[in-house]
């Protein structure tokens, strides 16, 4: 739950607004309340609801407004539906809700006039407001007001969410918004009553909008008839599938090399600050707390901030023009046959950048079996903190081979991972019950085809980013300063980086679980960089070339000289560390293994669950060390050493 900033007053008058998803709600609710937040504008994703003030500069009166998740019916089929309903009627933030705003898409006004008719049932005072107006107008195509206002028997207005056009007049009537006695509580339709609905909102809606042209209804045919050829193609069986792989793999590229630069631009910047604040104090602790606790823990999540908002641009014009609908639909068939459905893939592929947002994405998902489920597999998914890791090891296995090899071994790294996931999705779907409220069918309205507004795509991906900043944020500072306090003391006043981590209280943990280590065929310096992966798997190779006293802080040098020192190295029985059989386990267990503590906090926000994350964590390590160690231990018994 999110209120705004000025103090909730408990017996002021309460405004709810109501709508579909894509309806334009949270937009009216911007405007009404001179918020900025912006929920994910997408079926199924708010599974909360905002509360806040009536903006000052439209009245001195003190009015609530409430923004609810989007939904399509008052008859609750998916969380975010329950949520809605609650929120109206049992809100512990307010005594009661005095009135309700509908907003309704003018060019989904059919489908969308259901809630309508249900909220009229129930006897809440309320307004109707329609939105997108603008678009119908463009085809010449008016919507006949006084016909809704009498059909309806309440207010009806019209919105432009760009320049706020009927926002006075909206505040105006809902101050006059009073409830008189208890609204009822919403009796959900039969099939029978469903249809006889249906066909009255379609007659309501056909009679309501009038054509000053002779060709707006043929404008308004061609754009459907554009929209079904389009969906000829995008959603058949063979081709669909064809123009999903080149979309989604074109949104996936987009995310991973065009935030390169500018990752490599704020890491810099870091780096150069890092640099900064150590020449503050040199060999001071309080200096490299600041500068290896503080800066060092902000850029491990900071750097990954235009992966991010790309990724949310990316989505964002997926689900402004109409295809994010189309790809769900598309593969809910193979998605449902491992316990999923089709909402769960734009997640499951935003983990091949990064799984904090991934697991974010989630709440897109309304079946809470299906966003488990999700939310279990995502950290499967070989994200992008996962290549300097098998970057390294394949440049130890093909070093002087060729490219392809080593091409073809990293692709068959990314196919692992999507088979891997597939095969725990099948395995944990049989372990989560399935809730009375999860919906039994996928079901996603199509919405036409619609060019996407830069400015508005802008603006939400940059206020989607900033959530992951305040929500993940917090969490990984905490683990990153952990982990720097670990490899520090006790022994911080040692000058030889190699013997202050060897005696670092994560060094002293890497020695005693050297036992554990050692069935996957390496020591306890392997194990210190286990450890250190477990703030960024990132650090798992600087951590081998501090633990080897690889000094050297040229990129291409040091990691020729860490390639030698691992092709040499030998553990206390003089047998070598790095050989064929422990170099592919390695990369088995970074395939499978939980390390990444900030995807943990994550799951521990958005699962709502300690026990949900940890159970994850502990299952994906020990699968995956178990998994090594038969593997490793197997390819020694075939002479592979």
């Amino acid at each position: 739950m999110r209120e705004s900033e000025t103090e909730l007053v408990v017996d002021s008058k309460s405004i709810a607004l109501v709508g579909a998803p894509n309806s334009g709600k949270t937009t009216l609710y911007n405007w009404l309340t001179g918020s900025r937040f912006k929920t994910v504008n997408y079926p199924g994703a708010t599974v909360e609801f905002s509360l806040g003030h009536l903006a000052s500069h439209l009245g001195e009166s003190h009015v609530q407004v409430m923004d609810t998740p989007g939904t399509y019916s008052l008859h609750p089929k998916s969380a975010d539906e329950w949520v809605t309903l609650r929120a109206i009627y049992e809100n512990p933030k307010i005594k009661q809700v005095d009135g309700i705003i509908v907003v309704v898409d003018g060019t989904q006004i059919s489908r969308h006039l259901q809630l309508v008719m249900q909220l009229k049932e129930t006897g809440f005072p309320m307004i109707v407001v329609i939105t997108m107006a603008d678009l119908l107008r463009r085809e010449g195509i008016e919507i006949d007001m006084d016909y809704l206002r009498k059909t309806l028997g309440c207010p009806v207005l019209q919105f432009d969410g760009l320049l706020a056009g009927g926002l006075k007049e909206i505040v105006a009537e809902a101050k006059k918004l009073t409830i008189t006695k208890t609204p009822s509580r919403p009796v959900p339709w039969g099939f029978e009553l469903q249809e006889k609905k249906l066909q009255e909102c379609e007659q309501i809606a056909k009679e309501a909008l009038t054509h000053k042209t002779d060709h707006a209804q043929d404008r308004l045919n061609k754009i459907v008839e554009t929209t079904e050829k389009l969906d000829r193609v995008l959603l058949h069986p063979v081709l669909g599938f064809l123009f999903f792989i080149l979309i989604m793999g074109g949104l996936f590229s987009c995310v991973f090399w065009l935030a390169t630069p500018f990752m490599d631009l704020i890491d810099g910047w870091f780096t150069s600050l890092n640099e900064i604040v150590a020449a503050w104090g040199p060999g001071t602790l309080w200096a490299d707390f600041l500068a290896n606790g503080v800066v060092s823990s902000f850029s491990a999540f900071l750097v990954f901030i235009p992966q991010i908002f790309i990724l949310f641009m990316g989505i964002g014009i997926l689900e402004s023009t109409g295809y994010l609908a189309r790809a769900a639909t598309l593969i809910d068939r193979p998605f449902s046959a491992l316990g999923m459905s089709g909402r769960s893939f734009v997640p499951m592929l935003s983990g091949f950048a990064c799984a904090v947002p991934a697991i974010i994405a989630t709440r897109n998902i309304p079946s809470k079996k299906d966003r488990m489920i999700t939310q279990f597999v995502i950290p499967l998914m070989s994200c992008s903190a996962r290549l300097p890791v098998y970057a390294l090891f394949i440049a130890f296995l093909f070093h002087g081979q060729s490219a392809l090899k080593a091409g073809l071994a990293l692709a068959a790294l990314y196919l692992g991972s999507i088979v891997i996931g597939s095969f725990a999705a099948g395995v944990v779907s049989r372990f989560i019950p399935k809730t009375a409220n999860d919906p039994s069918l996928f079901m996603m309205e199509l919405p036409i085809y619609r060019r996407p507004k830069v400015r508005v795509l802008l603006r939400q991906s940059w206020t989607r980013t900033l959530s992951y900043v305040k929500r993940a944020g917090p969490v990984i500072f905490t683990f990153a300063v952990i982990v720097w306090a670990g490899t520090t003391f006790p022994h911080y006043q040692l000058e030889d980086a190699h013997q202050k981590l060897e005696q670092s209280y994560v060094g002293q943990l890497g020695k005693a679980i050297e036992p554990v280590m050692h069935p996957m065929g390496v020591d306890w310096r392997v194990g210190v960089g286990l450890i250190s992966a477990f703030a960024a798997r990132e650090v798992f190779v600087s951590s081998l070339a501090l633990t080897f006293n690889i000094t050297d802080t040229n990129e291409d040098t040091q990691q020729q000289a860490l390639l030698t020192q691992m092709s040499t190295a030998v553990n206390s029985a003089g047998e070598k560390i790095f050989t064929v059989s422990s170099v592919i386990g390695l990369m088995i267990f970074f395939l499978i293994a939980l390390q990444c503590m900030s995807t943990v906090g994550v799951q521990i926000r958005e699962s709502g669950s300690w026990k949900f994350a940890v159970t994850q964590l502990i299952a994906f390590n020990v699968f995956a060390y178990v998994l090594v160690v038969l593997l490793v231990q197997g390819l020694r018994a075939m002479g592979i050493s």
